[in-house]
């Protein structure tokens, strides 16, 4: 016969049920100031995950993007080819003006380029430094220059045939424009100097220095391009000199070393070379528009003519050539002390 249920049994057996329960409720029952702190602890850690995570892939992307912009610049010579149209536009379009290349640097960002060189003019025997310049790209669209010109005498920011010193034959502004001759009979004997020459006549390069003599050096060439002699009504376009040195540059960096090819040769060579990207190299010429394609079909048809030049030498050299009939008008460019020898 079974043993009935010992009422104490079952008392012991509540007591020790309601005693389980209240133990695991007092678990569950956590202060609310431990409760705060475990909140704010899971927080931080959260945020914390979360900037580890950002840095993580800012670290991955930045040498992602920095590996990315130098391959966008090397790959097929971007770089390079970007650094030839800033300099060779700087030495057909600026007069008397050349670079050298221990003066040129690059800097590559993100998919952007910074070309810092310096600019030079050739007084004398000697080249001074003329300014400097920084070219900004994007990609390969390039900001417009800062240029921090040294000069005595620099060419406006914007250049034109108005004022840029040489003037076409045939052209309407330099009808009204007077010579500076009075300026170089109070320079001292001791000096060399700089001359602007606009001439009465379309002449052959060659023949410039036949005419001018041996004592002054012809730094530079405007040359005819069926656009100098058309006023900006007539022309639809304003655009400025281009030209090219008329001397040999004996330096390895300069285009016109004449180690190949004669400076003409060079200088066409160069404008169709720029014709290809000639928004990138309007961008870098004071010129407002370069019209190369127009001016290359012209020259390459009549042949080059020089309508003015930029020379230098002893000032009393200098002076002498107010008696030459080719001579229009001249204008006064820098001037520096005795170094011709």
């Amino acid at each position: 016969m079974d043993k009935e249920p010992n009422h104490n049994d079952e008392e012991i057996y509540k007591s020790f049920l309601n005693e389980s329960m209240q133990d695991y409720e007092k678990s569950l029952n956590v202060p609310k100031n431990k409760q705060n702190r475990l909140i704010k602890a899971g927080r931080n850690h959260a945020l914390l995950t979360n900037i580890m995570i950002s840095l993580a892939i800012i670290l991955l992307i930045v040498p992602v993007l920095t590996l990315s912009s130098y391959l966008y610049y090397a790959i097929g010579g971007k770089a390079n080819h970007l650094i030839d149209i800033a300099t060779k536009t700087i030495y057909v379009t600026e007069p008397n003006m050349s670079l050298e290349e221990m003066e040129l640097e690059e800097d590559i960002g993100f998919f952007t380029m910074n070309l810092y060189f310096d600019v030079f003019k050739r007084i004398g025997k000697e080249d001074y430094q003329a300014g400097e310049y920084t070219v900004s790209f994007a990609l390969d669209k390039p900001n417009l220059p800062e240029r921090d010109m040294k000069l005595e005498k620099p060419l406006p920011i914007t250049g034109d045939m108005e004022t840029d010193k040489l003037y076409h034959p045939g052209g309407p502004y330099g009808k009204t424009v007077g010579s500076d001759w009075d300026i170089f009979e109070h320079l001292p004997d001791g000096t060399v100097g700089e001359m602007y020459l606009s001439f009465n006549q379309l002449v052959k390069p060659e023949e410039i220095e036949k005419q001018l003599g041996k004592n002054v050096e012809v730094r530079w060439v405007a040359v005819d391009t069926g656009f100098e002699d058309k006023s900006l009504y007539d022309a639809g376009y304003s655009v400025a000199p281009i030209g090219y040195p008329l001397q040999i540059d004996t330096t390895t960096w300069s285009p016109f070393n004449g180690r190949q090819k004669s400076n003409e040769e060079v200088f066409l060579d160069i404008l169709n070379f720029l014709a290809k990207d000639e928004k990138t190299a309007e961008k870098i010429a004071r010129a407002r528009s370069l019209l190369l394609k127009e001016r290359i079909q012209y020259i390459e048809k009549n042949g080059i003519e020089a309508y003015g030049a930029v020379v230098t030498g002893p000032i009393p050299e200098l002076r002498k050539l107010k008696d030459k009939e080719l001579i229009r008008v001249m204008k006064v460019g820098e001037v520096k002390l005795w170094n011709w020898k």
